[in-house]
């Protein structure tokens, strides 16, 4: 089997694929071929793109790939897909990165960080599957341990956790009192005076072309 057919079998399996697939599966799948070479592939077909200048491309998100249309046709794009956006509020995204930035982090220390009833935001979060339940604190009253999902990592386009910007790349980029305790975090697609919008898997302004996106 040649480069060539490599490089298609992996644009088939990104595209069919419903979440983002990793270099591993990638590797499982294609005969002859490592996660390296998966991963090698996958810049090929990038370049492919641009060189014939396509209107996608495959973004590494949540542990996996994912081809994804570019930025600058969110705008049309946005007028036929059948799901509502993503809307968090201030209070939402705040709670959101104490929770990224801290987990696995229980009720209590949010709320000592943000001052206020973190109860319903978090069950919000939990709704919109950016938050999960990570278990138990092995303390007395065993209280609920509260962590980022799958789902947080392609909304905010991230490949994994290590990806979220440090504190000190945060201080030269934003106010220091922006968010005691954890820095503010925002979908890339920008925000508005009192809410931000981000519209799931198209954070960044492209929207995922995985079947589940495209129906």
């Amino acid at each position: 089997m040649d480069q060539a057919e490599k490089r298609r079998i992996v644009e088939a399996l990104i595209l069919g694929s419903a979440e983002p697939i990793s270099a591993t599966r990638l590797a499982e799948l294609i005969p002859y071929c490592k996660p390296a070479k998966a991963h090698e592939l996958v810049e090929e077909l990038n370049a492919e793109y641009i060189k014939h200048g396509r209107a996608f491309e495959i973004c590494a998100v949540a542990g996996g790939y994912q081809l994804r249309s570019l930025p600058e046709f969110a705008p049309y794009l946005q007028q036929i897909l059948k799901t509502r956006p993503l809307r968090l509020s201030q209070a939402a995204l705040e709670t959101l990165a104490i929770v990224a930035y801290r987990q696995p982090v229980t009720r209590a220390e949010v709320e000592q960080i943000r001052g206020v009833d973190a109860g319903p935001v978090l069950r919000g979060l939990i709704e919109r599957k950016l938050v999960r339940i990570a278990g138990h604190r092995e303390v007395p009253g065993r209280p609920m341990l509260y962590a980022t999902t799958r789902r947080f990592l392609e909304v905010f386009e991230l490949s994994k956790l290590e990806d979220l910007p440090t504190l000190r790349d945060l201080r030269e980029l934003a106010p220091e009192d922006a968010l005691p305790g954890a820095p503010a975090l925002e979908p890339a697609a920008g925000s508005g005076s009192e809410e931000v919008q981000s519209a799931g898997a198209e954070a960044a302004g492209g929207v995922a072309l995985a079947p589940s996106a495209a129906e």
